[in-house]
């Protein structure tokens, strides 16, 4: 069983700052790629940020030079970092990783697992 632990999500003024971790827990061989999306009332869920395991991250144009995403390998942890925030920022935001994990004794297999959503509201 392995699962992701997300929390940070608030409410905040326009221009404001939130932090939003994500911590995976079980029992894991590997972490791959993690990533943050989002999601908004009546819109589709999209990419924020992406990250590898060698620490090369991307961003969304709507956020880049804004928002930071990080991650601490030792602690299987992903963290975004939300500056000069927008109204436009405001959805339930969510973590995922890419991970190996064991299926049983010996075997391994691979996972796309998500987080349960962390809400931002941006909003003054």
């Amino acid at each position: 069983q392995v699962q992701l632990v997300e929390s940070g999500g608030g409410l905040v003024q326009p221009g404001g700052s939130l932090r939003l971790s994500c911590a995976a827990s079980g029992i894991i061989v590997s972490i791959y790629d993690m990533a943050w999306y989002r999601q908004a009332p009546g819109k589709q869920r999209e990419l924020v940020a992406d990250i590898s395991s060698s620490g090369s991250g991307n961003y969304a144009d709507s956020v880049k030079g804004r928002f930071t995403i990080s991650r601490d390998n030792a602690k299987n942890t992903v963290y975004l970092q939300m500056n000069s925030l927008k109204p436009e920022d405001t959805a339930v935001y969510y973590c995922k990783a890419e991970a190996q994990v064991f299926t049983g004794a010996t075997t391994r297999g691979y996972l796309e697992v998500w987080g349960q959503g962390t809400l931002v509201t941006v909003s003054s």
